[in-house]
């Protein structure tokens, strides 16, 4: 006599599916408490701004984008190469952790400058692979957040190069070489 312990397929989809509602519910509810905490600072700092919530690819996504394209009172929550975006970032993630004990991978960005940036990653990438391909030597790039170091590898990757991240800390970087090695 055999016993079979497998559930219908039925029954594994609907779990699925329950676990999906849940992350989806649990990504939500994290965008709400990381866009209340962020009004609150835009209210102390006195800076106007509006707050987009978005949910997409496991991730949610805050933009605070000006009220008015002559304002320039969020380029100071940018601040140089993006560190005091990075340094919000960190402290929403951690007001998010402290309300709902669980972990963020949010991403914030102030006014664009992920896009701005993101493109400027990627052509500092495809001149870092055209460089390795043309010298044969590996490419040593500027050291960068983790954020932006994602990007420049899939990016690395997706031109068929190779590249690995070095260092410690705020001297974390990028080498980069041409997959003929």
């Amino acid at each position: 006599m055999s016993i079979d312990n497998e559930q219908p397929e039925s029954v594994d989809t609907a779990e699925a599916e329950g676990d999906e509602e849940a992350k989806a519910s649990r990504l939500e509810d994290e965008g709400d408490v990381a866009a209340d905490y962020l009004e609150e600072l835009l209210d102390i700092a006195d800076i106007d701004g509006d707050i987009d919530i978005e949910v997409r690819s496991g991730r949610t996504y805050i933009s605070i984008v000006s009220e008015d394209s002559s304002d320039s009172g969020l380029k100071a929550l940018v601040g140089r190469g993006g560190e005091v975006l990075e340094a919000l970032q960190e402290l929403t993630r951690l007001s998010v952790l402290t309300a709902t004990s669980a972990r963020s991978r949010l991403v914030l960005d102030v006014d664009g400058y992920r896009g701005i940036r993101g493109n400027e990653l990627r052509t500092i990438a495809e001149d870092a692979v055209a460089e390795a391909r043309e010298s044969g030597a590996e490419v040593v790039l500027e050291p960068m957040s983790a954020y932006e170091r994602k990007i420049v590898h899939d990016v690395v990757a997706e031109l068929g190069g190779v590249s690995e991240s070095e260092g410690e800390g705020a001297g974390r970087h990028i080498v980069v070489s041409s997959s003929d090695d």
